[in-house]
């Protein structure tokens, strides 16, 4: 089963509300699909989401990417070499994490076809259900409280909040929320590095002594300031989630190393796919630091792969694979069941998708 070519395509799917974050406002997810095929007649598939104001890439760089970068670098290997494709692949473009993590997983997509099991199990098969939080998008306390009410009503028990864009309404925003909701819903902050670490601290602070006990903030400060995160992990209670600051498993040994925070959130946007998330995985776990699996603005295609490598993983004890349950249509069929806050793997080889 040797690599035989690389197709991408776009993909598009309108949000049931807007995505709004500290960074940024989206109405509807344009992202690009890509189709690797074999010579035996095979296709996987995988998914690159552009984020410009985190990964630096967009729907024309990712296609770039993959077309003159990456294409020619691993056509014609064998699947079953899959160490031998993902140095390639890695090696063929300096960063562009989106385009490579759309093609790594359509290897493992494949690679999991080729032995007819599904991934989840190949990549170590620790559990079979996952449990999701969803986002809550920053806007008017009045909305927020909204939001996460009809969250709430949907099934969701745990929320992800977005702040970060008015630090002086944000403790109300999260205060009101946990009023709304009740002591039982987990309530996760995320400032998506919207404050200074001073702010970061005056108002986790705030959140601590208004009892409204959220399980975690992610990432309060910007992404390269590790000397801002490591003050804030210092100097509060709540545990420290980082996001942005951790694209690799050199990253993620030198937060670790610095204290800098709690937690480590991975995404496969951000790593360049599975191959190098395991990394920053096993790093974690040998150092006793939890992961969440995380997702940008993206559709069933990548989420998938990214429940397959969360089940499969000890380590992994957090889930923010909401990307299914923020778009208003589903644009591929097969693949996990996502139902609400829960995700069940099912027995279909490979990720498990329909063509």
């Amino acid at each position: 089963m040797k690599i035989k070519n690389i197709k991408v395509a776009k993909v598009e799917a309108p949000l049931i509300t807007p995505f709004k974050t500290a960074l940024r406002t989206v109405h509807r997810i344009h992202n690009i699909a890509v189709y690797v095929d074999t010579d035996d007649g095979q296709i996987g598939i995988g998914e690159a989401a552009p984020t410009a104001v985190i990964t630096g890439e967009t729907l024309g760089s990712i296609t770039h990417a993959i077309e003159d970068y990456i294409k020619p670098a691993i056509t014609g290997i064998d699947i079953e070499e899959i160490a031998h494709i993902m140095e390639r692949l890695d090696k063929s473009i300096y960063h562009n994490t989106s385009a490579k993590a759309a093609v790594d997983m359509a290897i493992y997509d494949l690679f999991a076809q080729h032995y007819q099991a599904p991934l989840y199990k190949l990549l170590g098969g620790y559990r079979k259900e996952l449990t999701t939080d969803i986002t809550i998008s920053v806007n008017d306390t009045e909305e927020m409280v909204k939001d996460s009410v009809a969250a709430v009503a949907r099934g969701f028990h745990i929320l992800k909040v977005k702040v970060g864009k008015d630090p002086i309404g944000d403790v109300k925003r999260v205060v009101a929320i946990r009023q709304a909701v009740g002591p039982d819903i987990t309530i996760r902050v995320d400032a998506n590095q919207g404050w200074t670490p001073k702010q970061a601290v005056r108002i986790i602070g705030a959140l601590e002594d208004a009892d409204t006990n959220i399980e975690l903030v992610e990432q309060p400060v910007h992404y390269d300031d590790l000397a801002g995160m490591q003050y804030v992990t210092a100097n509060t209670l709540t545990n420290i989630l980082a996001d942005e600051s951790v694209f690799s498993a050199k990253d993620a040994f030198t937060i670790i190393e610095k204290r800098a925070a709690d937690l480590i959130n991975i995404k496969l946007m951000k790593t360049g796919g599975i191959h190098q998330a395991h990394k920053i995985c096993q790093i974690a776990e040998a150092n006793g630091i939890p992961c969440m699996i995380g997702c940008m603005l993206e559709t069933k295609i990548s989420v998938s792969a990214a429940a397959h490598f969360a089940a499969s993983q000890k380590n992994i004890t957090m889930v923010d694979l909401d990307g299914p349950g923020l778009c208003l249509k589903d644009p591929i069929s097969g693949g996990p069941i996502f139902e609400n806050e829960r995700i069940t793997m099912t027995d279909a080889v490979g990720i498990g998708f329909t063509i």
